[in-house]
């Protein structure tokens, strides 16, 4: 099984790339964690915001393939403790599918990729960066694999 991470934008500060490759690195080869970055499209005085959003949406559901299970990150969507994170990926493990996150631009995720996402994630009711995003979802997500190996990463 691999975790892939699909994500608006381009060109992070070097502190973000670090902090990624740091993370997916501790991964075995057995559930790799992988990024797909896509562009976003150019905001202007007078953009049309929906349509860019469209747009952006349009790359990252072509970016997951229909037998992946799809993983919204939304403010509205499930909030979940790390336990539970840990119980979700088990179950993904499990279930021997790919499992693909999408990150959406500076103004969300569109209504099309909320509709076809199998599952809605909220990190919490904070808004966070985007490049921060991305550092949080990487701790996290091997925050929860290291529980599920027993391994001492996580000490509740």
């Amino acid at each position: 099984m691999h975790l892939r991470v699909a994500a608006i934008g381009q060109r992070m500060p070097a502190w973000v790339n670090s902090a990624w490759q740091e993370y997916a690195r501790r991964f075995p080869r057995s559930t790799r964690l992988d990024l797909l970055e896509l562009p976003a499209e150019k905001r202007g005085k007078n953009a049309d915001v929906e349509k860019l959003k469209a747009l952006e949406g349009e790359r990252l559901m072509a970016s997951a393939p229909a037998a992946a299970l799809r993983i919204a990150l939304d403010i509205g969507g499930l909030a979940w403790s790390t336990e539970e994170l840990a119980d979700q990926l088990r179950g993904w493990m499990a279930g021997g599918r790919d499992v693909w996150f999408w990150i959406g631009g500076p103004d969300g995720l569109s209504p099309q990729c909320l509709a076809v996402a199998d599952l809605r994630w909220s990190l919490g009711p904070l808004t966070l960066p985007h490049p921060l995003v991305r550092v949080l979802l990487a701790e996290q997500l091997y925050r929860a694999w290291a529980l599920t190996q027993n391994h001492p990463y996580h000490r509740a």
